[in-house]
């Protein structure tokens, strides 16, 4: 059994999905494991993790105005010392998800044909996000 450990980073450019599926299989690929689970997990409270269609603009474009119609910004919640969008940034970071475990075989992940993982970014201004990798198999 071998384990491996990499923080991918994601600049973000304001609210959006980005598509972070091509460096984490380029990653995998050059750990020498062919068969395990990758755990990928967000080190943030106001982004997080989704598994999505990856064919159709119009899904994540759908999801994003989903999401802000359910979590609305405004000055009706008590958390506002980081601005407007934070406190709906949590709120959506708790609806969804920080952590995902995807299989892997045969050094990639098996992720089903039009899936790709996407790094949810909830606040409006640019953020640096971290992407923690872990990895462990035969």
């Amino acid at each position: 059994m071998k384990q491996a450990l990499h923080t991918l980073h994601v600049p973000t450019q304001g609210q959006a999905l980005y598509d972070i599926t091509r460096p984490i299989r380029a990653w995998v690929g050059q750990q020498g494991i062919d068969t395990g689970l990758l755990t990928v997990w967000c080190r943030h409270t106001s982004a997080s993790l989704i598994v999505q269609e990856n064919a159709d603009p119009d899904v994540r474009s759908d999801l994003l105005d989903f999401f802000r119609r359910v979590v609305p910004q405004g000055s009706h919640y008590r958390h506002d010392t980081e601005g407007p969008d934070d406190m709906p940034a949590h709120i959506k970071a708790a609806l969804t998800q920080t952590s995902l475990s995807i299989p892997i075989q045969n050094a990639a992940p098996m992720l089903g044909t039009w899936q790709a993982i996407y790094l949810f970014e909830h606040r409006i201004e640019s953020q640096n996000r971290a992407v923690v990798l872990h990895f462990i198999g035969s």
